[in-house]
C-alpha cells in the first residue's frame, strides 16, 4: 500500500493517514561512483512472522531494490531494530561502513555472506530440499517459498543483530509443520556447515582515488578500477593534450580497463595550470553479500540491506585530476583496497523487518507529525487473511 503505514495483528489493522508522498526516481548515482536505489514499495517475498526467544517478533521479507538504470535486486534486511524507508536512495557500500560501529554485523559479516550464498533465492527451494535431505533432516511437506525466505532472513538476523528464534515457538501464527520446516533450514543455515566466506564481493564499480594532484610533465595516479563487470565506455573531459593512459603513458581504450587496471592522466610539461576528468561505464553484476545503506542515515536513520540476489545493471563512476607548473605530485583520497574488510574510496510487517511489532502503537502519532513514511507490516494470520 503506498503512501500509507500499516501495523496488522490478531485481526485488527492501525493505518496512519495518507502520506502525500511521490516515489522519486533515484538519482543516476552517489557522489562517488556507488551504485544507488529505492525499495519498492509491496514488492519483493513476504515470508511468516517469527518469534525470538527475546520475546520480540518480526516479519520476514525478500525486498525489492530498484536501481537508477532499471535494474533490481533482491534483498534481505541487517538491522532489525531500525524502520524500513522509501523515501531516500540506499547507496552500495562496503562492509567496514555499515552505519552501527557496534553491532554484530561487523564480526559475523563473513557469515552473513555465507548464509546469503546458501540459502534462498540463492539456492532453488529444491536444492535446499536435496540439502537437508542429504543430513537426514526430514521436512513435512518439502519447503515452501515461504518458510524458505522466512528461515534465510532469519539466519540473517541470527548474525547481524545477534536474534535468536524462539526454538520452542519460532513461527507466531504457522502451524507446527512450517515451524519445524523453518527451524530445520534456519538451524543449517546457522550451524556448524556455516564457516563464512572471508572475501567480501568487490563493488560493481570504482575508482580510486576520486580525485588526484600533481605536476604539469607527469602522470598523476594511479587511479585504480575495481569492478565485478566489463567496461563499456571511458569518456573524458580534458584539455587538448592531456590525455588517459596506462602506467607507461601509452593512450588507454574501454576494452584494455579491467579489475585492478590501474589509469593515469599524462599531463605535458607545457600544459597550463589546470583539471580535466575521466569516467567509466560498467556492466555488470552487483554481487550476492553487497550491503546498501541509507544516504541520509545521519539524519533519518533507514534500514541497511544486503543483497541476497542480483540483476545485471550498469554503472558510470568518475575521477578527477588537477595540476600545476611545478606542483609536486599528490594524491588526495585513498585508492580502492581488494575486498576483504577494507576501505572502497567508490566505491521494516514492508517488513516490520524492523522495529518491533509494538513500535507503530507506540510513535505512530509522532511519525504522522513528522510527515516520515515507515513501512512496517505484520503478518496476518492465516485463517484472517
Amino acid at each position: 500500500m503506498h503512501g500509507r503505514s500499516v501495523l496488522v495483528r490478531g485481526g485488527i489493522a492501525v493505518a496512519s493517514a495518507a502520506v502525500a508522498l511521490t516515489m522519486a526516481a533515484p538519482a543516476a548515482l552517489a557522489d562517488d561512483g556507488a551504485a544507488r536505489g529505492r525499495v519498492v514499495e509491496g514488492s519483493g517475498t513476504e515470508g511468516f512472522s517469527v518469534n525470538f526467544d527475546s520475546g520480540q517478533h518480526y516479519v520476514a521479507k525478500l525486498f525489492g531494490l530498484k536501481l537508477s538504470d532499471g535494474s533490481k535486486l533482491k534483498m534481505y534486511c541487517v538491522q532489525v531494530e531500525v524502520g524500513m524507508r522509501t523515501d531516500q536512495d540506499m547507496i552500495e557500500r562496503p562492509w567496514n561502513k555499515y552505519p552501527d560501529a557496534a553491532s554484530p554485523f561487523n564480526k559475523n559479516n563473513e557469515k552473513i555472506n555465507w548464509v546469503l550464498h546458501h540459502g534462498y533465492p540463492a539456492v532453488a527451494v529444491k536444492s535446499l530440499e536435496g540439502v537437508l535431505g542429504k543430513k537426514d533432516v526430514k521436512l513435512t511437506d518439502g519447503l515452501s517459498v515461504e518458510e524458505a525466505v522466512t528461515a534465510t532472513q532469519a539466519a540473517v538476523w541470527h548474525f547481524s543483530d545477534g536474534k535468536n528464534l524462539d526454538r520452542k515457538k519460532p513461527l507466531p501464527y504457522e502451524s507446527a509443520e512450517e515451524s519445524a520446516d523453518v527451524l530445520a533450514l534456519y538451524d543449517y543455515l546457522t550451524g556448524k556447515d556455516n564457516v563464512g566466506i572471508g572475501q567480501q564481493p568487490k563493488p560493481t564499480l570504482d575508482i580510486g582515488p576520486a580525485k588526484a594532484s600533481g605536476a604539469t610533465g607527469t602522470r598523476i595516479g594511479p587511479f585504480s578500477v575495481a569492478t565485478t563487470g566489463d567496461i563499456t565506455a571511458l569518456t573524458s573531459k580534458l584539455p587538448e593534450g592531456v590525455k588517459v593512459t596506462d602506467a607507461d603513458g601509452k593512450e588507454i581504450k574501454a576494452g584494455a580497463i579491467k579489475d585492478g587496471t590501474k589509469i593515469f592522466v599524462d599531463v605535458p610539461k607545457d600544459a597550463k595550470d589546470g583539471s580535466g576528468s575521466f569516467a567509466l561505464k560498467v556492466s555488470g553484476h552487483l554481487d550476492t553479500g553487497r550491503l546498501f545503506v541509507g544516504e541520509n542515515y545521519a539524519k533519518v536513520p533507514a534500514q541497511s540491506l544486503i543483497v541476497a540476489e542480483s540483476e545485471k545493471t550498469s554503472v558510470v563512476a568518475n575521477a578527477t585530476a588537477s595540476w600545476k607548473q611545478g606542483g609536486a605530485p599528490v594524491t588526495d583520497t585513498p585508492a580502492p583496497t581488494t575486498p576483504g574488510g577494507a576501505e572502497s574510496g567508490g566505491g521494516n510487517e514492508l517488513a516490520n523487518t524492523g522495529a518491533s511489532a509494538a513500535l507503530p502503537l507506540t510513535i505512530g502519532g509522532a511519525l504522522l507529525g513528522a510527515g516520515v513514511l515507515m513501512v512496517l507490516l505484520v503478518r496476518r494470520r492465516r485463517s484472517e487473511a
